[in-house]
């Protein structure tokens, strides 16, 4: 089992998610919740698509922490 890192942001009307250790892997949804499970069907179809082509699944190599300060 591999862990990635996923950027979520609000766009405006919708959000979107990307895994920035799969150039390309990118989804969208309505809410947060059912982006998250867009972006990990993406991610599984992803490195399912890689392994059918042979390429190497890259490992995960970011990290990520939301840090508090006050604002």
């Amino acid at each position: 089992m591999k862990e990635y890192v996923v950027i979520f942001e609000w766009a405006g009307s919708n959000y979107s998610a990307y895994v920035p250790d799969l150039p390309g892997c990118i989804s969208t949804g309505k809410t947060l919740e059912e982006t998250e499970n867009n972006i990990k069907e993406a991610i599984e179809l992803y490195i399912d698509t890689l392994r059918e082509d042979g390429e190497p699944i890259p490992e995960p190599s970011l990290k990520a922490k939301a840090i508090s300060v006050a604002a």
